[in-house]
């Protein structure tokens, strides 16, 4: 079967079905669910992702590469680069010797890569991609100043295990920096967040993708479902790291997490 087909068929067969998200962390096919999910959604992704985030997820990939205080000739790696956004912004708006995006889904490198045509030959000189996968990063030990994931750490088979590698191919005193959503204190807001997310948003952004993978079904339950920010700083800290800080962004609907390599 042609790769074209394989992506295909990832189009029209269901990745999740309703009986699985009730535990879709611990399903043991994640990792293999979320790639045929991304596949199916890839083309479509960066439309939903401004659309269905009022373009604030481009207000919140800056605030992350701020918060990496990037030096002038470091090496970044972004991990689930998905289609190369946050990737892209390390390289236009730090002074990063280079910058390497990693995603496990073949079909969002594709339009990472095609975006990168379009960028200045210089700038585009500095990002490069492949694939990999975030719990087994073929890098050598301590060789990035800064590690990068947004929105990419739930959709991972086993956090903890992407978190040690991140560690590892830090540098000492190296920084990570995490994007991922959260649930919102504020009662009103927290009710209008859930409501968006869960019932507003699957119905959308699947009409836009065309999607039949349950790709909008499968990604607010994700957040609904997955670790708490003290779970977060608490898996941050048992491999090693310091200096652990969190932001709330856009009412809380988004958290930052930094930590360094000590």
């Amino acid at each position: 079967m042609t790769e074209v087909q394989t992506q295909a068929n990832e189009r029209t067969i269901p990745a999740w079905n309703d009986a699985e998200l009730g535990g879709l962390h611990q399903n043991d096919e994640k990792a293999t669910k979320v790639q045929a999910m991304f596949n199916a959604i890839a083309r479509s992704y960066d439309l939903n992702n401004r659309v269905h985030s009022m373009w604030r997820d481009v207000a919140w990939r800056k605030f992350a590469v701020k918060k990496a205080r990037v030096q002038a000739g470091d090496r970044v790696l972004d991990v689930a680069c998905g289609t190369g956004d946050l990737t892209q912004a390390f390289a236009k708006g730090s002074r990063a010797s280079e910058v390497i995006g990693v995603d496990f889904t073949l079909g969002m490198l594709e339009i990472a890569d095609y975006k990168k045509e379009g960028l200045h030959a210089a700038l585009g000189a500095r990002i490069s991609y492949e694939q990999g996968d975030a719990m087994d990063l073929r890098f050598e030990d301590s060789s990035f100043d800064v590690v990068s994931i947004a929105f990419g750490i739930r959709n991972v088979q086993e956090p903890s295990k992407a978190i040690a590698e991140f560690y590892r191919v830090l540098k000492p005193s190296g920084r990570l920096v995490i994007l991922e959503f959260d649930t919102p204190s504020n009662p009103l807001v927290r009710w209008f967040n859930g409501f968006y997310c869960g019932t507003i948003m699957p119905r959308t952004a699947t009409w836009i993708a065309r999607d039949t993978s349950g790709a909008y079904k499968y990604l607010p339950r994700s957040v609904s479902s997955f670790m708490s920010r003290e779970e977060m700083v608490g898996s941050l800290e048992s491999v090693g790291f310091g200096e652990i800080g969190v932001r709330g962004l856009s009412l809380g609907i988004c958290a930052c997490y930094s930590a360094v390599k000590v």
